[in-house]
Parts: C-alpha cells; structure tokens; sequence
C-alpha cells in the first residue's frame, strides 16, 4: 500500500511540475490551438519594435492552411511582396510562425525575458514581450493579435 501512495505522489507532482507531465504554458496552447483545427482565419496583428513600420499598424493577416494569404495594412492598402517590412511581416504572420518565435525566444541563452499572455480558448498568443538580449536597448519585440475570426 505504502508503494502504491508512493508512486501516485510521484505522478502527480510530475504532473504538476513545470516541464512535467502536463508540458509548458506554450506548449499545451500549441496544443490547444492545433486541436481546435482552424486552418483558415484573419486576425488583426500589431507588431511593435525599434521599426520604421509604425504607420502600417495594426496589420490585417488572412491565412489559409498554414500561409499567409494577404497583408493588409491599418489604412487598408495591402502590403505587398516588394514591401522593405513585407518579410519581417509573413515571418510572424501565423499563428504557428508566432509560436515558433515565442519558443525560439525562449530557448535562446541570451534572451533577457520573454512575457506571453494567451487566448483562453484557441490557445492562441495574443499577446507576447520579447527581450532578444538582455543589456540591449532596442531589440525588444512586442507581439499582439486580435480580432481572430475563424473563416469558411
């Protein structure tokens, strides 16, 4: 009996671990959005750095299975490919390019500190703080996405 409480206290507080049995914060809302299947939406994305891009915020991103379909800028002319930011822009576009870059932030061993807030139900990030390096002054990134709407 004494080894059978053992090993359930074991489990759970595997489970309860960071890193455990139960997976980071980013990953079960990777987890979360890739359940929810949605491979077609529009969202509205604002991305803030030491840019030359301010005027163009917030972004209008249509994807479809995975790629950007069409950027659109706020004064809704559309960005396009021979656009100086247009890569920077499709780099962060989807909602999975956004994780990637909220992991790779996190792996890094320079990183000075990288914030994520996330959508309650899809998983989604809609709002990410990255510090690229900690003693430098302008390599901030601030990430948010709204207005997620699922399409046909």
């Amino acid at each position: 009996m004494k080894k059978l409480i053992l090993v359930s206290m074991i489990f759970i507080l595997a489970a309860c671990a960071p890193g455990g049995a139960g997976g980071s914060d980013l990953e079960r809302n990777r987890q979360t959005w890739e359940d929810a299947g949605v491979s077609h939406y529009r969202m509205e994305l604002h991305l803030s750095c030491f840019c030359a891009f301010r005027d163009q915020m917030p972004l209008t991103v249509e994807v479809q299975d995975g790629e950007v379909v069409s950027i659109t800028a706020a004064d809704g002319s559309a960005i396009s490919t021979d656009d100086p930011n247009y890569q920077f822009f499709v780099e962060r576009g989807t909602v999975e390019r956004l994780f990637a870059e909220i992991e790779k932030a996190m792996s890094s061993e320079e990183a000075g500190e990288v914030t994520v807030a996330y959508d309650a139900t899809l998983g989604f990030p809609v709002e990410a703080a990255i510090d690229y390096i900690a003693l430098a002054a302008d390599d901030e990134l601030y990430i948010s996405v709204s207005g997620l709407e699922q399409l046909p």
